[in-house]
């Protein structure tokens, strides 16, 4: 007798859809991608079939069965590989979420600007406390948010050139 507990009916749908949304993704691919994939055949089929429907109901039945021979597949190799080809990875998306954290803290106190500036020496701190003053009266005139994207930018820009390896193919020079 197994002590786990049954999986509620929601989660199943839950997970159905998110099946689907990954095998409507992969449907996206060229031919040539999906080939490359190393699916099991049906499926394989099933996404290559679907770029030749025309209706929308038809269309919305096969991503309904991709979905469902998608549930013999594990899906997070396909997913991390549809995240690699739109240039997602993890740890860019946790070095986002650090840049919107140091912005809204040095927001609410201009005092942590020194604390960032410590932490990242490259940082021009007369720069980004403009920038923040900038933002802060845009907020107050209730502006178009400018300064607001342009200290989140820098921000994020001096956190990745700390954190992440600089690309060698990469060239500000033409």
């Amino acid at each position: 007798m197994s002590l786990e507990e049954p999986i509620s009916k929601s989660q199943r749908k839950r997970d159905m859809h998110e099946l689907q949304a990954l095998g409507e993704a992969l449907s996206e691919l060229s031919n040539d991608k999906i080939r490359h994939l190393s699916l099991p055949e049906s499926l394989e089929k099933a996404l290559l079939d679907i770029k030749t429907f025309k209706a929308h109901g038809a269309i919305r039945r096969q991503l309904q069965y991709i979905g469902k021979l998608m549930r013999e597949v594990d899906p997070e190799p396909l997913q991390a590989y549809l995240d690699q080809l739109k240039g997602v990875s993890k740890e860019v998306v946790a070095l986002q979420h650090l840049a919107e954290q140091w912005r809204l803290k040095i927001m609410d106190d201009i005092r942590l600007l020194d604390e960032f500036c410590q932490s990242y020496a490259m940082a021009d701190r007369a720069q980004l406390r403009q920038l923040a003053t900038n933002a802060l009266k845009e907020q107050q005139m209730q502006k178009p948010p400018r300064a607001f994207r342009q200290l989140y930018r820098l921000i994020f820009e001096y956190i990745t050139a700390k954190t992440l390896p600089i690309n060698p193919d990469y060239s500000e020079h033409d």
